[in-house]
């Protein structure tokens, strides 16, 4: 039986909006302190001010680095990585270098995760890989990522940023985000060890219940309020 409780600690409560301001953050660390989720995902410029007000309660932070398009230098994300940590995440979530995938440099590729990875440890944290499943489409690819996070024993593997949209032929942009196929092409091609993240369009509680039966244990969301107190309605408080 799925309970409320069990739900809200799936949640990453995402305040990645462009737009966000202090005042949204201090809104939605409120939300994420009310519902005690996993953790509030924020980005590296928030991470001290979310950590000085969730201070004292069961949520953690989990910080957004080469966001959202994965492009920078892994010299960079280190950087950025170390930062991040030092202002209070215990989570980091990276995007990969999306063109190095797509034009299957592994090598690169290996070294990203191996250095990412290998940082977040070293500093008593864990590392998510977004491989931004709107834009790597292919799925040897998707199951070459899964393999090298399972190789380098990474945290979880993540499918979307919530920001991969792909502009069509009329110009106008389109998005999908997280897929039940998806999930469980990851957790099918991942070791047991590294766990599923889904996030980009989750936003009611069937969507969560059908990507927790797909394999996930983590969901990053906006919709956090709504999607719980759905929850409490359906199986009780």
């Amino acid at each position: 039986m799925t309970t409320v409780k069990e739900l809200a600690k799936m949640i990453d409560h995402s305040i990645l909006h462009p737009t966000f301001t202090d005042a949204d953050l201090e809104k939605n660390c409120t939300v994420a302190k009310k519902y005690r989720v996993a953790t509030v995902c924020v980005k590296p410029y928030h991470v001290k001010k979310a950590a000085a007000l969730l201070n004292h309660s069961d949520v953690d932070i989990c910080a957004v680095i080469g966001f959202p398009h994965g492009n920078s230098a892994i010299e960079i994300k280190k950087a950025e990585t170390l930062q991040v940590i030092r202002d209070g995440a215990t989570e980091v979530d990276m995007v990969v270098n999306i063109g190095k995938v797509l034009q299957h440099d592994w090598d690169y590729i290996d070294k990203e995760l191996k250095e990412i990875n290998e940082t977040c440890i070293q500093h008593q944290a864990i590392l998510k890989v977004i491989f931004e499943t709107d834009f790597v489409t292919n799925e040897n690819d998707k199951i070459k990522l899964c393999q090298l996070c399972s190789t380098h024993k990474v945290a979880f593997v993540k499918t979307s940023t919530g920001y991969g949209f792909v502009k069509g032929t009329d110009g106008t942009y389109n998005y999908t985000g997280a897929t039940v196929e998806n999930i469980k092409l990851m957790r099918k091609h991942c070791i047991p060890e590294v766990q599923v993240k889904a996030a980009g369009g989750i936003r009611n509680l069937d969507q969560i219940l059908q990507v927790k039966e797909a394999g996930a244990t983590r969901v990053g969301a906006t919709a956090t309020e709504a999607i719980l107190e759905e929850a409490k309605k359906r199986f009780g408080a």
